[in-house]
């Protein structure tokens, strides 16, 4: 059985409406509820709940906290889950450092209680790359899997893409 170790930092993926407030907030975490639907049958995914955080409030220290987790996590590939706003960000980071192990950020551009989110997906696409992609640091997003140099939101499609073509 793969073990694969998933480290959660919040973001859209994880965000709730709160009819209470009248807002999407990140209030308690549903990575669990995404595995439960996943249903995993060949890989054993051990959680690690980082941070609660928007993206857009993830400081340095932050990101360094995410470094240091995943240079701790030796013996399985690792996918983060992040919010999409400052994920480019954060895979710099890594990016930068890691070597010798494979990583890949994945995220909702759609919280988890909205039918039409695409958490669920990006989820499972992250955790299929995460098994098959040499070392390396990736963004997972749409279907599609980025090298951490060579990706960036495009805010008014609402999709990941190259920042260039990579040459064949």
């Amino acid at each position: 059985m793969q073990r694969i170790h998933l480290i959660a930092t919040g973001g859209t993926i994880e965000k709730i409406y709160s009819e209470q407030r009248g807002s999407v907030e990140n209030l308690e975490s549903k990575i669990e509820s995404y595995l439960k639907r996943l249903r995993l049958p060949d890989a054993e995914v051990d959680t690690t709940r980082l941070m609660n955080k928007d993206s857009l409030e993830m400081t340095e220290a932050d990101r360094a906290q995410v470094l240091a987790t995943v240079k701790s996590k030796l013996d399985a590939p690792i996918v983060i889950t992040h919010g999409t706003d400052t994920m480019v960000e954060t895979a710099d980071v890594l990016g930068r450092e890691i070597r010798d192990k494979t990583v890949v950020l994945t995220g909702a551009m759609v919280p988890y209680k909205f039918g039409s989110s695409d958490g669920l997906f990006n989820l499972g696409s992250a955790l299929a790359f995460v098994q098959s992609l040499p070392c390396g640091v990736y963004v997972a997003m749409g279907g599609r899997v980025f090298d951490w140099s060579n990706v960036r939101k495009n805010r008014q499609t609402g999709t990941f893409e190259e920042l260039s073509p990579l040459a064949t």
